[in-house]
């Protein structure tokens, strides 16, 4: 995804703000500028930052959201950080109720951490350093790169500018030579001159950024390269044994990285069809006119495209907790802000996440084969990172009077799955029982081979049987931190359509006994999906802590409702075949770019084929019913009638040729 930048010049900025204002600045007290026309005064900044409580605390190399909220939050005059149409989109709102910006104050992972270290506490130093690297990179990294070794949660817990989560320099900073090639928490920065990285190359106009908070903006082009996010969304952890031992392996804990380079929306292997991280979690504006990035600096020009800087994921179960218990976890975002990141999070499951279709290949008076095909739309696993995360597929089929005849895979009130298995559910190409459930997710194996939700026992997935994304194939260079594991390796319509990989989709086959019913049947499939099922906590919740503690109640309080993903439905009229695709005939391409027709799955019960064009003639007839396969080149371009005839019925398909 390329940036073109259609701006003004520097010289006609220049005369524009000499038409206007004096640039006659002095600037004083090292960071902030005692301004004589466009820029803020001292007493402005106070008031934007008593008003909007983000970090505005600075360590050695980085800076709080505080900082850079002054120029880049909200416009109270509503020249900057709006669309043309006048729509706010500073950055600082879209970004504190993210996440991204409530990482150090994500209460699962406060417990998490602590549940680590209670099972492992031998360990607490390498788990403590490690997992802070992520969730809380402004001080672990100040600490390491000012020579004060591993970092703590206790460190973190006084430190105010740590608790900012994944805040602006920790990207803006990262160092473009590393980009992409480090992994596991290991983020590189540059320091030298205090460079802030951003997207746009020409008419960078420094100086306030320069006065107000010590950076310098500068133009790179890595920060809106996939790679930037690598650092922390592939995670490798050594694993320990039941003894608490180091046993020298290691367990890939999350590859979403490496599931976007093995897939269709790598941009480099890709460049047709490839879409970069940023692409979708911090989507671009759709307009050629673009935003003045700057608070109250209306002399600048517009810069295209902007990026909004949502970060929309699909954990609305997290962010519901943080909005109703924001004052305790001291969240600087407020209820309205984190309802628009739930709503930005929904649609993103529900609009951008998978295609769903259901059709029934046959029926008989005992049996209804109903085909419930799933495809990944998005650049990586579904669902991806933390390995508690799962979606599931639930299938209601009731007859004409509404009555329910099947239903597999309902979620219960207490947030789990009627008929899971006691530990894990394996993959299915095939459910024949109602109490087989067809869950995507991954489940962590001990040394053992037990199923383990202790992070640092893991030693290798018992089951991994996420969506794969479009083009992922068992061949790339990544599969080694992105494998199938299970049941699913052997599906052969799991990431395959028609033989060929990649598909991102899977097949689920369902054989619904319907007890001597023939009539009607209304078919409904849903994807559930959870980001902290019970069975991710149930462990944990067996220690106590505070961390665990608090957790443990805000979650049993909790709405356990999953998140209603995708839902399609389909209706079945009788035990009787009622199109082509029950018989089982198949008419491809359509349209057809070369007029050639091709026309397969035909048996015994096939009487005849005709083809017709617009006009009713006739231009094409197969009554020959020994070959399974028929082909045809149409005599044309236009629209075709082609009628498959048996001896109960016959069925009309229409075929374009361009």
């Amino acid at each position: 995804m390329k940036y073109n930048y259609p701006l003004l010049s520097k010289s006609l900025v220049l005369a524009a703000v000499a038409g206007t204002v004096a640039l006659s600045v002095s600037w004083s007290d090292g960071q902030l500028p005692v301004a004589k026309a466009a820029y803020h005064t001292p007493d402005e900044l106070a008031d934007m930052r008593a008003a909007t409580p983000l970090d505005s605390n600075a360590n050695t190399y980085f800076a709080g959201s505080g900082y850079c909220n002054g120029c880049h939050g909200h416009d109270p005059q509503g020249m900057g950080m709006v669309t043309v149409d006048g729509r706010d989109v500073n950055v600082s709102d879209a970004w504190r109720s993210s996440m991204m910006a409530n990482s150090a104050r994500d209460p699962f992972w406060r417990a998490k951490v602590s549940h680590e270290v209670l099972v492992n506490p031998d360990h607490q130093v390498l788990l403590e350093d490690k997992c802070t690297a992520c969730h809380a990179p402004m001080g672990h990294f100040e600490h390491h790169m000012t020579g004060q070794g591993p970092y703590s949660i206790a460190y973190m817990e006084q430190d105010d500018i740590a608790l900012d989560g994944v805040s602006c320099t920790p990207c803006h900073m990262q160092s473009a030579d590393s980009t992409g090639s480090f992994f596991s928490g290991q983020l590189h920065f540059d320091t030298e001159g205090r460079p802030i990285y951003g997207p746009y190359e020409d008419d960078i106009f420094s100086a306030p950024m320069e006065s107000f908070v010590g950076y310098t903006p500068v133009y790179s082009p890595h920060i809106i390269d996939a790679g930037l996010c690598a650092g922390c969304h592939t995670l490798i952890t050594e694993t320990i044994d039941l003894d608490g031992n180091l046993t020298g392996d290691e367990f890939v804990e999350q590859a979403t990285y490496h599931e976007w380079l093995n897939s269709e929306f790598n941009n480099e292997e890709h460049p047709a069809t490839g879409i970069t991280c940023q692409g979708c979690h911090v989507p671009l504006l759709d307009d050629d006119i673009g935003v003045v990035i700057t608070a109250n600096y209306n002399f600048l020009p517009p810069r295209t495209p902007f990026g909004e800087h949502h970060f929309a994921g699909a954990n609305s179960f997290m962010l519901n907790m943080l909005k109703e218990h924001g004052s305790t976890l001291g969240v600087t975002a407020y209820p309205a802000q984190f309802d628009s990141s739930i709503a930005r999070t929904l649609h993103m499951l529900q609009q951008r996440t998978l295609l769903m279709e259901v059709n029934v290949p046959w029926r008989n008076d005992e049996t209804a084969a109903i085909d419930v095909k799933l495809t990944n739309l998005a650049g990586h696993k579904f669902p991806s990172g933390y390995p508690a995360r799962r979606a599931w597929v639930q299938l209601v089929v009731t007859n004409a009077a509404g009555d329910t005849i099947y239903n597999n895979g309902a979620p219960t009130a207490e947030g789990d799955i009627a008929g899971h298995d006691a530990l894990w559910e394996p993959h299915y190409d095939q459910i024949t029982s109602a109490d087989q459930v067809q869950i995507y997710e991954m489940v962590m194996g001990d040394v053992n081979g037990n199923l383990t939700t202790v992070l640092a026992r893991a030693k290798e997935p018992l089951k991994d049987n996420r969506l794969a994304p479009a083009g992922f194939s068992v061949n790339h260079s990544t599969y080694d931190t992105t494998r199938i594991v299970g049941g699913a390796l052997t599906d052969p319509d799991f990431n395959h359509e028609n033989g060929t990989e990649g598909s991102g989709s899977d097949v689920v086959h369902y054989f619904v006994p319907t007890g001597g019913y023939d009539g009607l049947i209304n078919i409904t499939a849903t994807v559930w999906y959870q980001s902290v099922p019970p069975r991710a906590v149930a462990d944990m919740f067996t220690h106590t802590s505070p961390e665990i503690n608090l957790f443990k109640g805000m979650f049993q309080a909790a709405d356990h409702t999953p998140v209603l993903v995708k839902t399609a439905t389909a209706t079945d009229l009788t035990v009787g075949i009622d199109n082509l695709r029950e018989l089982g005939v198949h008419v491809f391409p359509n349209p057809t770019r070369d007029g050639l027709l091709n026309i397969t799955g035909i048996d015994a019960r096939v009487t005849g084929i005709e083809v017709y064009d617009a006009g009713g003639r006739k231009v094409g007839e197969r009554r020959d019913g020994s070959n399974r396969n028929w082909s045809m080149r149409l005599p044309g371009k236009g629209t075709y009638l082609v009628v498959v005839r048996t001896a109960e019925r016959s069925f009309v398909e229409k075929v374009v040729s361009l």
